[in-house]
């Protein structure tokens, strides 16, 4: 293999591996912030996630805070 060859494939690798990294964001932050909901990002993000709307949705809801859960006391 020639050093020419070499430097495509090392650059289409990393485009490659920046993509895919760029596309999973949602799913990623999802994952870091331990959602709940997070097989619906990653479906939504997987599925959808070519779309810019897709992926936009799956941001907010990766990004939307975890409800508070109420506890009630008796006494």
């Amino acid at each position: 293999m020639d050093s020419n060859a070499f430097w495509i494939i090392f650059w289409i690798s990393l485009i490659a591996l920046v993509s895919f990294t760029a596309y999973f964001v949602p799913s990623i932050v999802a994952a870091l912030r331990h959602k709940s909901n997070l097989g619906g990002i990653v479906i939504v993000n997987l599925f959808l996630g070519w779309t810019i709307i897709g992926w936009g949705v799956a941001l907010v809801m990766a990004c939307n805070p975890e409800p508070q859960q109420v506890r009630v006391v008796q006494p």
